[in-house]
């Protein structure tokens, strides 16, 4: 059997040797989940959520093991591995709360012909997930689409398998079917199997090229298709914000995770007027964060995941250099795959530090003269998915924002995510949406009944 081996990315030295799947196993889960999915569609839903509401008992119970698991993989910090395991808890609540509503048939005219639609489940879907928060996005698929009673095939990335079999662990002993969840492991070849097979419905969570090739190979195949894909977020700062407060919030979300969110950061605009003092405070804040083990508690920058990524930010920093750009601090890979807290200025939109996705701990910074300049320059972008704008003003704040391309927009605040929320893109930030009860509803077909007494 073909192995996937497991590599810590702060040590260099392999953590695991998984059993990896092939066409042929991929095959046979499918085959499985297909004739599983009708008998747990017919489980009672307060049964099914008896089942997630178990595996939240057990996420509590074993967060310390999960969180050293998650680190040991993706290389996390330890406290922020904690964070978002708790930060599961309420996501997993709000679907716990709001299923049975949603999911409830609901009639919409009587008379001499009844009207009422129903929601039943897709089928077998294909759940590709992602590695930076794999359980932050994992479970926005297929806690809702065990729920609505589907089965899942769960595709957790290769660089975080071991914390998928972790899940896969634990919504068994839950009572989730073994068939009805089923793990697959492996890189993108397995990937390219699964999406081989009959499935209802493909998830998937990742980069922009990814979700394209993707798109391409379930054309015309009639199924639901969502693609949560990557951002170029940007952040308006206005002259009347508290320069400290919102320097060290904003670093926070650029900097969170080692830069490695969808959501992240990515390009800031300061009005003229605060440009200096907001980047000295930007800068000072930077320079506080601690670079080192992460599994050091302390520890709050972490080495890339993926070591590739390295190369990926010392060519944009060397594009930006060359185009002139000046780095106020970092700008270099360290030991193995770190890279400093890299903050630029003199940037412009002509670098591929301002128009290409980073994912990485990188960030560059721009004056304004005005409101009009920000919003185009924060408009200029292949991608939608989160905007911000720091002011003291709401009014101002809400007019920007309406006129910005971005499925999640931010007044005060960035690199926040609710469960009560659509979480959804623009462009090449994929279509589709996960949380809310909107979310609930994607993994469900609409069935219309027409009810005529004879």
């Amino acid at each position: 059997m073909a192995k996937l081996k497991v590599v810590n990315p702060a040590t260099g030295k392999v953590a695991a040797s998984l059993d990896a799947d092939d066409a042929k196993s991929v095959k046979a889960k499918y085959e499985r989940a297909r004739a599983a999915q009708a008998k747990w569609a017919k489980v009672p839903l307060k049964k099914r959520l008896a089942a997630i509401s178990a595996f939240r008992e057990k996420i509590v119970a074993e967060t310390e093991h999960l969180a050293k698991v998650l680190t040991t993989e993706v290389g996390k910090p330890i406290s922020q591995s904690r964070n978002e395991l708790k930060g599961l808890l309420p996501r997993i609540d709000f679907f716990l709360e709001q299923t049975a509503k949603t999911l409830r048939p609901k009639t919409v005219t009587q008379g001499g012909t009844e009207e009422r639609i129903s929601l039943e489940p897709l089928g077998v879907v294909a759940n590709i997930s992602a590695w930076n928060y794999p359980y932050f996005v994992g479970a926005n698929v297929f806690v809702p689409a065990l729920l609505a009673g589907n089965a899942v095939l769960y595709k957790p990335s290769e660089y975080s398998a071991m914390t998928g079999l972790e899940i896969a662990r634990l919504l068994h002993a839950s009572g989730i079917p073994a068939d009805v969840f089923i793990p697959l492991i492996g890189a993108g070849d397995v990937g390219a199997a699964l999406l081989k097979q009959p499935v209802d419905g493909v998830f998937f969570t990742g980069s922009y090229g990814t979700g394209k090739k993707i798109a391409e190979a379930v054309r015309g195949r009639m199924i639901k298709l969502q693609l949560e894909l990557g951002g170029k977020d940007p952040v308006y700062v206005c002259e009347d914000v508290d320069v400290a407060k919102a320097a060290a919030g904003i670093a926070d979300g650029a900097f969170y995770n080692t830069g490695q969110s969808c959501c992240s950061v990515e390009r800031i605009y300061v009005h003229q007027k605060v440009f200096k003092s907001f980047v000295d405070a930007f800068v000072a804040e930077v320079k506080g964060f601690k670079s080192g083990d992460p599994m050091d508690d302390k520890t709050y920058i972490a080495p890339l995941t993926r070591a590739p990524q390295v190369k990926v930010l010392e060519a944009q920093v060397s594009d930006a250099k060359k185009k002139g750009a000046k780095v106020l601090t970092g700008g270099k890979r360290g030991k193995g795959s770190f890279f400093e807290p890299t903050v630029l200025v003199d940037v412009n939109h002509s670098m591929a530090v301002m128009r290409e996705e980073s994912f990485g701990p990188i960030i560059g910074l721009m004056p304004v003269a005005d409101d009009a300049e920000a919003q185009r320059l924060m408009n200029d972008t292949d991608y939608g998915l989160t905007a911000g704008v720091y002011t003291a003003n709401r009014k101002r704040a809400e007019k920007i924002l309406a006129g910005v391309n971005s499925g999640s927009v931010y007044w005060n605040c960035c690199d926040r995510v609710s469960p009560a929320l659509p979480w959804s893109g623009v462009g090449h930030s994929g279509v589709g949406l996960t949380l809310s009860r909107y979310g609930i509803e994607t993994f469900a077909r609409t069935k219309a009944w027409h009810l005529r007494k004879p």
